[in-house]
């Protein structure tokens, strides 16, 4: 089979005779087309794997590299959303503080209107009882002035004091007839008043009504965009193997202070269930806003970043390797290759080390520990406070090395992590 297929190839893969000649003796090799065949084939895949290879790296080293600008125009764009959300709570609130204050001032124009009201019947019947005395009066004059123009008739003589008594009495009746219809005229005035307060006070329990309902739909919108925004921060710790509650506690430790001028509590003694729900969301967003503003002031303290900003390969990952443990994962590179800092910290080791060559130890907030072996070069001291992003030093191949590469590691509390969970975490956080 063998010769069949060298005899197919041959038209295609002549073949050839390799001649090495030394100063005494002359050799040659055949190279079968079959074996011209395989070495074509093989070529092929080592160059395809290589740009497949390349190709990957290219596009991870370019995902690395923006991730943090992702995190934070996303981290802008929540906080821009959450400061909309705030200024219109507020203008919703002091809408429902100016109708909650017209509501006031209806009531007591209502009230007043209802007192001038209650004067205003209370006039009309001093002044109806008064009409009655007076036309009482008046009949019991006119019954006297009749007897006496009788007797007078009588008598014969002259009862020139009946006109004036007469006169006296007409104009006390104008008067009391006057004040009667002034005060009616009063009183229908009043009742007129009083039903257009009472319509003004409906129109406003609406308006209350409606701008308490916005305000609740806002404060219920701003809740659930706060809660959903803590999910994935509480699952970036739990996925490096940190508990949340004892990473707020810490940062809630570190960040403590009070202080300021205290001032008498006022109380309000209306009461109001909407605005007391109300006030219960907004307070329920605010321990939701701190924890998530504990949440971002721990995520800047956990080293997040990529060590190796520019193309590489990883070689290694986290694990077992060879039958033992591999600690930490290999970044392949160009030696000089510049090394950042994954996160803010002090340095607290750079120099050699054994198998890791020269190594730089850099010592997080939270029990965080992040080492960076192999190096060619060292770019810090130790006591030396550094920020994320720093280059700390160059690509290497010192220590127990296979060729030049960066061996990075993450302790928590002296225990090693999978650092690829402190870089995928930052992917979820994105």
């Amino acid at each position: 089979m063998t010769d069949r297929l060298n005899a197919s190839l041959e038209r295609i893969l002549p073949e050839k005779r390799l001649f090495l000649r030394s100063d005494d003796d002359t050799r040659s090799v055949r190279l079968r087309p079959l074996t011209q065949l395989a070495a074509l084939g093989g070529i092929t895949l080592v160059f395809g794997w290589t740009l497949v290879a390349s190709s990957v790296l290219a596009i991870d080293a370019m995902g690395a590299g923006s991730s943090r600008d992702g995190i934070i125009r996303t981290q802008a764009a929540f906080e821009e959303r959450l400061t909309q959300l705030s200024q219109e709570r507020d203008a919703r609130a002091a809408e429902a503080l100016a109708a909650q204050n017209r509501f006031t001032v209806a009531l007591e124009q209502v009230s007043q209107m209802q007192s001038q009201l209650l004067a205003a019947e209370e006039q009309r019947r001093e002044l109806e009882a008064g009409l009655d005395v007076v036309q009482s009066s008046l009949r019991d004059a006119r019954a006297g002035r009749d007897g006496q123009r009788a007797v007078a008739d009588a008598a014969g003589t002259d009862a020139a004091a009946d006109p004036a008594r007469r006169e006296e009495v007409t104009a006390a009746l104008d008067i009391v007839t006057g004040e009667l219809r002034q005060a009616a005229d009063e009183r229908a005035s009043a009742v007129q008043e009083a039903e257009q307060a009472r319509q003004a006070v409906e129109e406003l329990s609406v308006e209350r009504e409606q701008i308490l309902a916005r305000n609740d739909e806002i404060l219920t919108q701003l809740e659930d965009a706060v809660t959903i925004s803590v999910e994935p921060l509480d699952e970036v710790f739990r996925s490096v193997g940190m508990n949340p509650e004892d990473v707020l506690e810490t940062i809630r430790e570190g960040y403590s202070g009070q202080g300021g001028p205290l001032t008498p509590m006022s109380y309000s003694t209306r009461g109001d269930a909407a605005l007391t729900n109300s006030e219960t969301k907004a307070n329920q967003i605010i321990v939701t806003l701190d924890q998530m503003n504990t949440y971002r002031i721990a995520m800047e303290k956990l080293p997040l970043a990529m060590p190796v900003k520019q193309s590489f390969r990883y070689t290694s990952g986290f694990g077992r390797r060879w039958g033992r443990a591999h600690e930490g994962i290999d970044m392949a590179g160009p030696v000089g290759t510049p090394v950042h800092a994954t996160g803010d910290g002090v340095v607290t080791h750079a120099g050699r080390q054994g198998a890791y060559g020269n190594l730089i130890k850099i010592e997080h907030e939270l029990g965080v520990e992040t080492r960076y072996a192999h190096l060619s070069r060292i770019r810090v001291k130790v006591g030396q406070r550094v920020s994320q992003d720093d280059v700390i030093g160059d690509m290497g191949n010192t220590g127990r090395s296979t060729g030049p590469h960066l061996h990075y590691e993450v302790r928590m509390k002296g225990r090693a992590v999978d650092p690829m969970s402190f870089i995928k975490a930052a992917s979820n956080v994105q």
